[in-house]
């Protein structure tokens, strides 16, 4: 029997995971934006050097984020897979998404028994 724990903690992932691929993709295309006006200011050397490691380091690990947080929350929704559910509730805490997805894990944690 379904309560409302898995429930709560599906949309609370989605969420997060929604919150981490749009912030995710923010960053890759602002960091793009630096770059392109960074070359039309002449600064070819330091455009390269900004916009590729910001991209690398913060954008594509939020859009890793967002999509397993994503994935835990619809293993959560249908209640199948704990572990991955459980996982996509720790892959939601990032960024925005830290109070939500504390509150996620505590309660896939909780209702562990309703899971297959």
């Amino acid at each position: 029997m379904r309560t409302w724990k898995a429930s709560t903690a599906a949309i609370l992932e989605l969420v997060a995971g929604a919150l981490n691929l749009v912030a995710g993709t923010l960053v890759i295309l602002l960091s793009g934006a630096l770059a392109a006006g960074l070359e039309l200011a002449g600064l070819s050397d330091i455009s390269a050097a900004i916009s590729v490691p910001v991209a690398a380091a913060i954008g594509i690990p939020l859009l890793l984020l967002g999509v397993f947080a994503l994935v835990g929350g619809i293993c959560t929704l249908r209640t199948k897979h704990w572990g991955l559910a459980l996982f996509g509730a720790v892959c939601s805490i990032p960024l925005f998404a830290g109070v939500p997805g504390i509150v996620a894990i505590v309660l896939v944690a909780l209702a562990h028994e309703e899971f297959e």
